[in-house]
């Protein structure tokens, strides 16, 4: 959730985000880039409706990442990430947010792994590529889940859940059931290198005509 102390910020954008990490006095989590670009200031709402000021870590356009730093003191467990590289079509999958934000909080949506390794491009408001190898699902995802857990029947976290797709093609055909996810392996890659730089350094070949 966007939003601060200071009563002249008004909440611009909610969404969802895992806590991963408890370490000292801080506790780390990851959501999407896109629910906290541009942000002034930034407030985590816990499942029991405790609200913390946050810290932005670092943030990644390129895969929809970003991390964030909270007080530990109210954080007794965290998530534990699955690996999604094990993952089989037709498994089940548990998306977990808030759909629309905080008035649905803690929702959770139950569907099947649709498919793996799914391209999905696109561009985010800053004119910035986004592209995800992702994992799709048909458990509902909707505005205010994005940053949220996609999990496995064990309780493990094994993708963020992005984006979907509710209409394609130019006559703009209803889509039900298209929802994607960024898969756990790279999750973990990324917020690694978000925690340590606080962004992802990439080899770029820099030739233009």
């Amino acid at each position: 959730n966007e939003g601060d102390n200071d009563s002249s910020l008004q909440p611009a954008s909610e969404g969802s985000g895992v806590i991963y990490k408890k370490e000292g006095d801080s506790a780390f989590l990851v959501t999407n880039n896109h629910v906290v670009e541009n942000q002034n200031g930034l407030e985590v709402v816990l499942a029991d409706g405790t609200k913390e000021e946050a810290e932005l870590v670092g943030s990644d356009a390129y895969t929809d990442l970003a991390v964030l730093k909270i007080s530990a003191e109210n954080i007794d467990e965290v998530a534990e990430f699955g690996d999604s590289s094990a993952l089989k079509v037709g498994e089940p999958a548990i998306a977990i947010g808030s759909p629309l934000g905080s008035d649905y909080a803690n929702s959770v949506t139950q569907g099947i792994i649709s498919s793996l390794n799914r391209l999905v491009e696109s561009t985010n408001e800053s004119g910035e590529s986004v592209s995800i190898n992702a994992i799709q699902t048909d458990a509902a995802i909707n505005p205010g889940n994005s940053g949220g857990p996609l999990i496995n029947i064990a309780g493990q976290v094994i993708g963020i859940n992005s984006s979907k797709i509710a209409s394609s093609g130019t006559e703009g055909v209803s889509v039900e059931g298209m929802g994607f996810a960024i898969p756990s392996e790279d999750v973990t890659t990324i917020i690694n290198q978000l925690e340590t730089d606080g962004k992802v350094t990439r080899p770029a070949l820099g030739i233009t005509m």
